[in-house]
């Protein structure tokens, strides 16, 4: 069986604009579901891990790729 995993393209968007879309996703999606967040903003590689730890969301992976940040955010169950 393959995750689905719902992908959210925040590229150009400065904070707290990746961390508030990221939030209203995650709201619509079924707990465990899965999503990639692409963000370019500085601030996002500490936003982001601190925005999973205080919602209990999961922070699955999180990579460098082609001058933009990628994590991959499990929903709260």
């Amino acid at each position: 069986m393959t995750e689905e995993i719902e992908t959210l393209d925040a590229l150009g968007l400065l904070c707290p604009l990746p961390v508030l879309k990221a939030r209203k996703r995650l709201k619509s999606m079924a707990p465990g579901a899965v999503l990639r967040l692409l963000a370019d903003d500085p601030a996002a590689v500490i936003d982001v891990p601190h925005f999973c730890t205080e919602a209990g969301h999961v922070l699955i992976a999180q990579d460098e790729s082609s001058g933009h940040q990628v994590y991959l955010i499990r929903r709260a169950e």
